[in-house]
């Protein structure tokens, strides 16, 4: 039959390597139709090489689904075929044993908010958060213990919550749908807003005992989410890092890269998991993804600093596959000596934020300081430069300055101004203009306090960003209402049990938006006091 000596061939050149072979070729004669996307999922091998299988085999043809005829294969050719396909917690047992909580997740994942390709998001599959929550539980002791989430698109959070009730979950994601996707499913899960590369949240470094991270699969940005996820780690000497990680069988060498940035890191590599994440899609490396299990080590720490501070610098901040912040992307043109005469034009800002040309002789600071350290936050007048890809930031960059007026030089313009404008409605008035090609100009100027009532105590809120909610709240209240520190705390915790220990930086937008409603209900609540 025309088309074996090229299988052979293929088996030939595969060598060892060549059992994910004849895996595929086994489930292509077992009688079942396969579409391309499931079988290089089911075997966690490229999409290149299965084309490559698919070419070399006598195939019948079912629409886009496809098998080999068992009845003909396996008579004459069964020395290719190998049925052992070994597998963590194979589906039919996680069907028998958690078919509930099983189903419960494939829904919530059809549901979820779309990915977003720039920020190389790719669904796993509802097995795959499975088996991740199972492991936590297999592998460690999680009564009392606290798991952080770095980046949840996937929604493991859930997963762990379901499985494991008692382990208290926390979730940083630079989405703000996701976020407020995993609040709506109230299990408790704790989420807060980051941009990693600007910094870990305030309210989650040294709080967990284990991380999880299904990060950017680039050399850089495993290393970043891996840093960040080592700065969560409340348990210094016991606590572990988990990182999904996958690359094709066909580039050992950015694999390599990769593990390079994780040895940079100074973290033990205690297990490797072979294809333990499933996804729906990323075929070209196989729709599937390694887990590490990786320790920290004395000399962890200054290697988690130093990265951390580098990535601080908005000259490296490219750390995904695709988009404007792409690590093969041409650098951001913000920096433009002439587009930032134009933007800086009748302004005159006693502090430059971000990505200015460096001969501006002004001061200046960058915006993950900005965000981290309120005293950067006084002059009068602040210009902030946003480089393409960290426009999810600009809210938070806003409610960070106490200027006067603040002037923010966009790569784009903003995605929803009228929102942007309804959210910051207590603080500032927006307005934009076009600069040249896709960058725009915002200008953003403070209003007036408010003199009283519900208003006053939003705006003292939100002018106090960098401190934690529920103080400057229940400071704002003893001052407003006849109420002691315990009776406003008491009316705080009831009307927005999300604010505790928690700035307004890290708070997801959602929470944002619905701060005035929840301070009307506590000065309610104080006059019923009263």
């Amino acid at each position: 039959m025309a088309g074996f000596e090229a299988l052979d061939d293929l088996m030939t050149k595969a060598g060892v390597d060549s059992r994910r072979l004849r895996g595929a070729v086994a489930l292509l004669a077992g009688g079942r139709w396969w579409t391309l996307a499931d079988l290089v999922r089911e075997t966690a091998t490229s999409r290149r090489t299965v084309e490559a299988l698919l070419r070399a085999l006598p195939l019948e043809h079912s629409g886009d689904r496809f098998r080999i005829n068992p009845a003909n294969w396996l008579k004459e050719h069964h020395t290719v075929i190998s049925s052992d396909i070994s597998d963590y917690w194979p589906i039919e047992i996680l069907r028998e044993r958690y078919g509930d909580i099983l189903e419960r997740l494939e829904t919530l994942i059809a549901k979820a908010p779309r990915g977003r390709h720039v920020l190389d998001h790719v669904p796993a599959t509802a097995e795959t958060v499975l088996r991740r929550a199972l492991l936590l539980g297999e592998r460690f002791w999680l009564p009392g213990a606290r798991v952080l989430c770095v980046g949840d698109h996937d929604l493991t959070s859930l997963a762990v919550r379901m499985l494991h009730p008692e382990v208290e979950v926390a979730v940083a994601d630079i989405d703000d749908r996701i976020l407020g996707y995993l609040d709506e499913q109230a299990l408790g899960v704790r989420t807060r807003w980051a941009d990693l590369r600007l910094g870990l949240p305030p309210s989650l470094r040294g709080w967990a005992d284990l991380a999880i991270t299904d990060p950017p699969y680039t050399p850089e940005g495993i290393g970043l989410f891996t840093a960040r996820a080592a700065e969560g780690l409340r348990d210094r000497e016991q606590g572990r890092i988990l990182v999904a990680y996958g690359a094709s069988e066909r580039t050992p060498m950015l694999a390599l890269k990769v593990q390079k940035a994780l040895l940079a890191l100074n973290l033990l590599n205690e297990a490797i998991f072979p294809d333990f994440n499933r996804y729906y899609g990323a075929e070209a490396i196989g729709s599937a993804a390694d887990l590490y299990v990786l320790r920290p080590t004395t000399k962890t720490w200054p290697a988690v600093a130093a990265l951390t501070d580098r990535a601080a610098d908005h000259t490296a901040t490219a750390i995904y596959t695709q988009g404007p912040q792409a690590v093969e992307s041409a650098p951001g043109q913000l920096d433009d000596a002439e587009r930032a005469a134009a933007a800086l034009d009748g302004f005159e800002p006693g502090l430059l934020a971000g990505a200015w040309p460096r001969d501006l002789a002004m001061p200046r600071t960058r915006l993950a300081t900005l965000l981290a350290k309120p005293y950067t936050a006084d002059p009068e007048r602040v210009a902030i430069a946003v480089p393409a890809g960290l426009e999810a930031a600009l809210p938070r960059l806003l409610l960070a300055t106490r200027a006067r007026c603040a002037r923010v030089l966009l790569a784009h313009a903003p995605d929803d101004l009228p929102a942007l404008a309804a959210l910051l409605a207590p603080v500032y008035v927006l307005t934009t203009r076009r600069l040249s090609g896709d960058a725009h100009v915002l200008d953003a100027v403070r209003l007036a306090p408010a003199a009283g009532g519900a208003d006053a105590v939003v705006r003292r809120i939100m002018d106090s960003a960098h401190g934690k909610i529920a103080n400057v709240w229940r400071e704002a209240l003893t001052g407003a209402a006849s109420l002691t520190k315990r009776q406003a705390r008491t009316v705080i915790e009831e009307a927005a049990p999300w604010a505790a220990d928690l700035t307004l930086l890290e708070v997801p937008l959602h929470r944002v938006a619905t701060l005035p409603a929840a301070v009307a209900r506590t000065l309610g609540a104080a006059t019923q006091l009263g």
